[in-house]
């Protein structure tokens, strides 16, 4: 999994490419936690992942209740696997999804 992050002023987004696993989502939740600090809008770049785990989207759940003690958050760009996921899992109706 590849990470790229961007700040400008009080936005961060986050670029997620590859596979969002038991194996790769403590990465993504170390470097969320280190970014997210100060941050009013966090947008998650869906576009080049490919599969979503459950442990991936406690971390999606997590930086979520996250931002909404501080700003907000949302996706962007999921791919109709991913947003097969959302839906199977209810998470389509928590996150705040962009088509």
């Amino acid at each position: 999994m590849t990470i790229q992050k961007n700040r400008e002023a009080d936005i961060l987004t986050v670029a997620v490419e590859g596979r969002l696993d038991t194996t790769t989502a403590p990465q993504l939740e170390e470097e969320l936690n280190a970014s997210i600090d100060g941050v009013k809008e966090l947008v998650l770049d869906l576009v080049d992942l490919a599969y979503v785990s459950s442990a991936g989207l406690r971390v999606l759940l997590s930086a979520q209740k996250t931002m909404n003690k501080q700003g907000s958050m949302v996706i962007k760009n999921a791919n109709e696997e991913v947003m097969e996921i959302f839906e199977v899992t209810g998470f389509i109706d928590i996150l705040n999804i962009e088509e």
